[in-house]
């Protein structure tokens, strides 16, 4: 009995997601610390890069916040190791005017950023969705062999003609249409939950989107790029269409053709 107990127990403590968190502020620590574990979540804290090395040595973890200025060490150094030694989901938290440095940070790979002074619940909420896209991308990774063992097929939409794993989109002259990867991974979003309203966070999420908050513009501006280049006309969506209060949904589902 005792030995099941015990393999239950290892199996909800594996469940449970682990976060780091790494800031030289005490309080600031104190206050992430209640705040993650007050959703469940596991959490150690390190106040700088030999703290940071000493957790990895004992635990594996799901997700670092990390605060960029610690004093006399360079938060941007131990985001650089973080990324290449354990490939960990980073949350940065960086002061209102770091501008610079919260772009090196995401150019180091670093999921998502807030700037202090922030709200508990902004913090939860966008590390829970970096934790959502780490989650999804490793179920990604485990199927991939079988994914990878037959090219996608040929699709057409409203006259237009797709191919989502060479990234190309044929418009309705015949022509090659020039789409940025941004570009291409909204259409391929939509084109995977067609005539299904999609919110904007969900959108956010399924194209991977890095630095985000939840009130901001982005995915619109994407939309409406997009929409140039796909719709009949643009002035007047019919294929991509706002969903008001929602977000988005692409009217029509594609059909595979020969080519």
């Amino acid at each position: 009995m005792r030995t099941i107990e015990t393999k239950l127990l290892w199996m909800v403590i594996f469940a449970v997601k682990k976060i780091l968190v790494v800031d030289d502020d005490a309080k600031i620590r104190t206050l992430l610390r209640r705040c993650f574990e007050g959703e469940g979540y596991h959490v150690a804290e390190a106040q700088d890069a030999k703290s940071v090395r000493a957790a990895f040595a004992e635990a594996r973890f799901d997700l670092v916040t990390l605060d960029l200025n610690l004093g006399v060490e360079d938060g941007l150094d131990i985001a650089r190791e973080l990324n290449r030694d354990h490939g960990v989901p980073i949350f940065m938290v960086t002061g209102k005017d770091d501008v610079i440095d919260r772009v090196v940070g995401l150019e180091l790979g670093a999921d998502d950023y807030l700037i202090k002074p922030f709200h508990i619940r902004e913090v939860l909420a966008r590390v829970k969705s970096v934790l959502r896209r780490s989650s999804r991308h490793e179920k990604d990774d485990e199927v991939q062999p079988q994914e990878d063992a037959a090219e996608d097929p040929w699709l057409s939409l409203d006259g237009l003609t797709v191919k989502l794993d060479q990234m190309m989109l044929v418009d309705r002259d015949g022509q090659d249409c020039d789409l940025t990867t941004a570009d291409f991974k909204l259409l391929a979003a939509l084109l995977k939950h067609a005539k299904k309203p999609l919110s904007r966070d969900r959108l956010m999420d399924l194209i991977d989107g890095q630095s985000w908050a939840p009130l901001d513009r982005t995915i619109d501006n994407q939309v409406a790029r997009l929409r140039k280049k796909v719709e009949r006309d643009p002035g007047r969506p019919l294929l991509i269409k706002t969903v008001r209060g929602i977000g988005y949904i692409l009217t029509e589902s594609a059909v595979e053709v020969g080519r």
